[in-house]
């Protein structure tokens, strides 16, 4: 199994707690796509280089997610905007490991879906 990154995780939990019902299509959205998941040079920088990839790896995660997604590479090369999108990829696999989030693709969301989700990321 897949070790992911604690700090996009905690992100993830949080979000999580914070979001009520919504629909389950929207949820990756609302938790890596609405708000900035890091804002300062010197705190991107940190938490690029201590990804498993490093900061040129993260780099070339980006570029490889991008290209097979949308045929080019997007992302400006900076440490904000490659933070954020990394966080956005591994966002997308750590919800991707939730049964009930798979299972209830085309559902609203409840709180207690919210609370398994929850529960299933907080054991991996």
């Amino acid at each position: 199994m897949k070790r992911f990154n604690e700090d996009v995780m905690n992100h993830a939990i949080d979000g999580l707690n914070d979001c009520g019902e919504i629909e389950s299509s929207e949820l990756h959205n609302r938790l890596f796509n609405e708000d900035y998941f890091i804002v300062y040079h010197s705190e991107a920088e940190k938490f690029l280089a201590s990804t498993d990839e490093g900061i040129f790896g993260a780099i070339e995660r980006v570029r490889e997610y991008e290209v097979s997604n949308f045929g080019e590479m997007n992302t400006e090369v900076n440490p904000e905007s490659i933070a954020n999108m990394y966080a956005y990829i591994e966002g997308e696999e750590i919800l991707a490991e939730s049964e009930t989030l798979q299972s209830k693709w085309t559902e609203t969301l409840t709180e207690d879906d919210i609370k398994q989700i929850i529960e299933e990321l907080e054991a991996l």
